[in-house]
């Protein structure tokens, strides 16, 4: 007969909580949303974003559009000083031709590299890669076969990128003022042969 009551404070207690518990444990657990900071012309230092933002610098320089940036402009100085513009079309490929080159020449599905410059974004540098055929070229024959399709492979990347922003009520955007954010974007850094979808 003792055990009854306990037994009905522990039915009791957790129907209480149900109803009670956000008072009773000191308010709703429901997260909210900030409000990205928004940044004036003076915090911004030429224009560039502010330094703990920027502090994932240090794994962009291991991505791969970001880690061919530097090379490739080099290799375009020089290319506008000697040599005419790479070619865009897709090329025949001679084995005796490509034997050292480059895995983007050497390939059957050969792409070229160019460099995509975004003011807004960060990095605002990436090497992006262009597929030259819109088929893939014949390992027989060196010329381009419709048998199998050219197609773009990506990498996920995490930028940070740049937007104007109000610094008072009015909403109007604050010249010389910005708010960040990061943004997921898929990076083409390859070509690859696959089966075309209709025969």
């Amino acid at each position: 007969v003792m055990l009854l009551p306990g037994l009905l404070l522990l039915l009791w207690l957790p129907a209480s909580l149900a109803r009670h518990g956000p008072p009773l444990w000191g308010g709703s657990h429901t997260h909210t949303r900030e409000t990205p900071r928004c940044y004036s012309a003076e915090e911004l230092p030429l224009g560039q974003a502010p330094a703990h933002l920027l502090a994932r610098a240090a794994k962009w320089d291991l991505a791969l559009p970001v880690a061919l940036v530097s090379s490739l402009e080099v290799v375009g100085r020089r290319r506008r000083n000697k040599q005419p513009p790479t070619r865009t079309q897709c090329p025949v490929l001679r084995p005796e031709e490509v034997l050292e080159a480059d895995v983007h020449q050497r390939s059957i599905s050969p792409w070229r590299y160019r460099v995509d410059t975004d003011e807004s974004r960060y990095p605002q540098k990436l090497a992006v890669a262009e597929c030259l055929c819109k088929g893939c070229i014949s390992a027989r024959t060196g010329r381009e076969t419709a048998a199998l399709n050219s197609v773009p492979l990506h990498q996920s990347l995490l930028v940070l990128r740049r937007q104007p922003c109000s610094r008072d009520a009015t909403g109007t955007p604050t010249p010389g003022a910005f708010t960040f954010h990061t943004e997921s974007i898929r990076v083409p850094i390859g070509c690859t042969c696959v089966l075309p979808r209709v025969a």
